[in-house]
């Protein structure tokens, strides 16, 4: 047998995800907080009761899968993560070449992934397994495997996050209570010179309901159930209801030095309070 021809499920001993140093992660998590406000309006995340709003992940290992609209995923993957989880830590792969670059990422649950390759999915398989069997981790990955436009459809998954749902020794669908989250995110512009960041939850999937299921199965259905997250997404940005969301961060307001001074004397001399956003509320 061929090293193309090995099933990417076989990947040998258990493995352990690497050591996380919450000291460098507080760090990083402080610039991250900062640079969102700087380049968004706000990070909203949608609770409309019909998707379930936020996940409860109590004492429940998790994988939590999304497409892969930008440049901007990981950071807003760390920051959601830490904001409704703050006592797990983030696990997600990354492209190994990108990793060199920047080693300490792998001191705050960056995994560098060979993609396209066996090695790369066997990795993948292995990390993904080792952080079923952990309640203190969220284990993130862009199921997409590259960018793709929140409006494209139908919504394609790689089949390695369906290899690691269905495998039947020691992953996700064989940890007790283990369980599979769909995440949505976009980023439109509503009424402000910056987007917003907005992300959606769907429905919680428990793998051991679904025992038996294939591979390819399992990647069917969580394409399914990605997409449907994502057409509610899309249909509450279209609407730009700021009140269907919770606002995890504000970001900048306003239009521009010049013109909002003129605004903050004018609002000055009528008595009023100044308000930067440009819709009149930052909600």
């Amino acid at each position: 047998m061929t090293t193309s021809d090995r099933d990417p499920t076989d990947t040998g001993r258990d493995a352990e995800l690497p050591p996380f140093s919450r000291w460098l992660n507080g760090w990083f998590m402080f610039y991250v907080r900062r640079y969102l406000r700087r380049h968004f309006h706000a990070v909203r995340v949608l609770q409309e009761a019909a998707g379930g709003g936020v996940p409860d992940l109590r004492g429940e290992p998790v994988l939590i899968y999304t497409n892969h609209p930008g440049w901007w995923d990981p950071l807003i993957f760390l920051f959601v993560g830490e904001a409704l989880y703050p006592d797990r830590m983030s696990y997600g792969p990354i492209d190994a070449r990108a990793l060199g670059k920047y080693r300490f990422l792998e001191r705050i649950g960056f995994i560098g992934i060979e993609p396209g390759t066996w090695r790369g999915s066997a990795r993948f398989l292995r990390m993904a397994r080792a952080a079923a069997r952990r309640s203190d981790v969220i284990f993130w990955t862009t199921a997409q495997g590259e960018f793709a436009d929140p409006r494209d459809r139908p919504v394609e998954i790689r089949p390695g996050v369906g290899h690691a749902v269905a495998a039947a020794r020691g992953g996700v669908a064989a940890a007790s209570g283990g369980v599979v989250v769909p995440m949505a995110v976009e980023y439109p512009f509503w009424n402000e010179r910056f987007p917003e960041a907005l992300v959606a939850f769907g429905p919680t999937l428990r793998p051991p309901d679904g025992p038996g299921r294939s591979a390819d199965e399992w990647t069917r259905i969580l394409a399914r159930e990605l997409e449907a997250t994502q057409d509610r997404l899309a249909a509450a940005a279209r609407r730009r209801d700021a009140a269907a969301f919770r606002t995890l961060l504000s970001g900048r307001v306003g239009v521009g030095f010049v013109y909002d001074s003129v605004r903050r004397v004018r609002a000055w001399f009528r008595g009023e309070r100044f308000d930067a956003a440009h819709g009149g509320s930052d909600s």
